[in-house]
């Protein structure tokens, strides 16, 4: 499970025999996939009280989705331990978002999915449910892969066009499900779902499923994110001035003079292409709000520079770095690389880990870059290899 298999020529057991060329090309987006052992021998990263515990922690995106009496109801966590000890036999499920971040595993198998760019990833989340246990029909806005761990479960799939949700749940459940196809996945199975492809899993005896996730912003989100960025940085001179104001007949009517006058100094706003990819690369890279990065062990400039040699560095697990050309974007902090810093740089963003081979005595004298590197040190984006 630790060999990287991100080419596009190779012919990969992840995606059932296609290369990721083939995938990308034939399903992303446009059709499901089912992978009979995908990951031969996948039995899951954790157990399901190792899953329970993760979801006590105040850091950690939880839910517990239960069916009473006909009716959804979600919790949300962190979660006391008690909580668990009082969940009936059956219908119910707990789910847990960025695994991820806490288990360098789950980091390890999200570096399989590295043929999709880490701009559309989004997290590893983990569920698990008892015997009949699911969250109900529904439809995700976003890519997504099921990779069976412990246990059975059954996945029902419709491509329906009917996405009518039930008014007033927790949950966007469909109101109808019309069952096309359905396969029970063993431990190591895979099934890739498209956007909007409504599914329903139900578990047969317990089940975890590892779901790996993509992001999908709405146009709406990224226009509202891109002005917000662009106001920031946009600087257009001059005041409003009607030297030609004409006599209104009705001093209450914003005339069309003025309408005309504003319309044109709207028409200044410009942006370009660096403009948008600076916004993309601070927007995508930026942490969600609950994440908190852990501190590492002080150091000043000089001892975190001769360190580099010998330990080598790597992205905190939390950390997401990007870039575009010879700007990098860390945890939505930008910098721009010369030319010496920016193969090393992309390594680092691309493998998320620098051997200590690679610090040579001349980038070790790139001042600025090293800065930079202590920098993301001290905010623990990035932490020396044991």
């Amino acid at each position: 499970m630790k060999n990287k298999q991100n080419s596009l020529d190779g012919r990969l057991a992840l995606l059932g025999g296609l290369s990721a060329a083939q995938f990308l090309a034939e399903y992303w987006q446009k059709k499901p996939l089912l992978i009979r052992q995908a990951i031969p021998g996948f039995n899951g990263l954790l157990s399901p009280d190792e899953l329970a515990g993760l979801a006590c922690e105040e850091d950690v995106q939880s839910r517990l989705v239960s069916l009473k009496r006909g009716r959804w109801h979600v919790e949300n966590g962190p979660f006391d331990e008690k909580r668990f000890a009082k969940l009936p036999e059956r219908d119910w499920t707990l789910l847990v978002q960025g695994v991820n971040h806490h288990l360098p595993e789950a980091a390890e198998l999200l570096q399989q999915f590295a043929f999709i760019p880490y701009a559309r990833l989004d997290d590893l989340m983990v569920s698990f449910a008892p015997d009949q246990g699911g969250v109900g029909p529904h439809f995700d806005s976003y890519d997504v892969f099921l990779l069976q761990g412990e246990g059975q479960r059954l996945w029902r799939i419709s491509e329906q066009d009917d996405l009518a949700l039930v008014e007033g749940a927790p949950l966007r459940i469909l109101q109808n499900f019309n069952t096309e196809q359905e396969w029970v996945l063993e431990p190591g199975d895979m099934l890739y779902l498209p956007p909007h492809v409504a599914h329903w899993g139900i578990a047969v005896g317990n089940a975890m499923t590892y779901s790996i996730g993509f992001r999908a912003p709405s146009v709406q989100e990224l226009v509202s994110e891109f002005l917000n960025d662009l106001q920031d940085r946009l600087q257009i001179p001059g005041m409003y001035a009607d030297p030609d104001l004409q006599l209104q007949r009705h001093p209450a009517e914003i005339g069309t003079q003025m309408l005309n006058k504003v319309g044109a100094m709207l028409d200044q706003i410009r942006w370009q292409s660096e403009d948008v990819s600076s916004f993309l690369g601070r927007y995508l890279s930026e942490p969600k709000p609950h994440i908190i990065f852990d501190e590492n062990t002080p150091l000043d400039l000089p001892r975190f520079v001769q360190q580099l040699p010998r330990c080598g560095i790597a992205l905190a697990a939390k950390s997401l770095m990007l870039f575009h050309g010879n700007r990098f974007f860390m945890n939505g902090e930008q910098f721009t690389a010369t030319e010496k810093q920016q193969h090393l740089l992309t390594a680092l963003a691309d493998d998320r880990r620098l051997e200590g081979a690679c610090f040579d005595s001349a980038i070790l004298q790139e001042t600025v870059l090293m800065q930079q590197l202590h920098d993301w040190y001290l905010a623990g984006y990035l932490h020396f290899m044991e």
